[in-house]
């Protein structure tokens, strides 16, 4: 990580939270996805993300801890983007255009075979709390260490393992009632 970069940018130089936003947004936007399991609202997450953190820099005491302190506003977000997606939602529906002869189902079953597979897999993990998927998403997706995930979502060590024990244990549940 780079101390100097975060220290200048709580002083408020634009450049180095510029710099440090290009490094770690494509990583802020694959956890926001894999929460939120949808692009615009992850684009939007990531967005409020780095607005809120440019806002509040100048808080942040530890320069070291810049990652965790970023990425608990990330969940932060994303949680913000549950909440306003439970008022407000729109759903595209397409439907196959009657005039067009082509055939949209795929001829290859191993594809169709792992399609639902996924969304069998997207339908469960949606059903689970957001703060399972996070610890889901950081533990299984980004290959954090719990050591790490206890930094970024603030409670001990022994409870993350706690935390990503009954994830387990949710998921597997929410998987079981969707193949049924």
């Amino acid at each position: 990580m780079e101390p100097a970069l975060v220290e200048n940018a709580r002083a408020g130089d634009r450049a180095a939270f510029d710099s440090l936003v290009r490094s770690r947004i494509d990583a802020m936007y694959r956890t926001s996805l894999a929460v939120l399991g949808d692009e615009a609202d992850a684009a939007d997450a990531v967005q409020e993300t780095f607005i809120s953190a440019w806002r509040h820099c100048s808080e942040l005491r530890d320069p070291d801890l810049f990652d965790a302190w970023l990425g608990r506003i990330n969940l932060n977000a994303c949680r913000a983007q549950l909440r306003h997606r439970g008022r407000q939602r729109v759903r595209e529906v397409r439907l196959p255009d009657p005039d067009d002869g082509r055939e949209t189902a795929s001829t290859d079953p191993a594809l169709d075979e792992r399609t639902a597979g996924a969304g069998v897999f997207d339908r469960a993990f949606a059903r689970l709390s957001v703060d399972d998927r996070a610890v889901l998403v950081l533990h299984h997706l980004e290959e954090r260490p719990v050591a790490e995930i206890a930094k970024v979502l603030g409670p001990p060590e022994g409870t993350i393992k706690s935390r990503l024990h009954r994830a387990r244990a949710a998921l597997e549940s929410a998987l079981a009632k969707e193949s049924r």
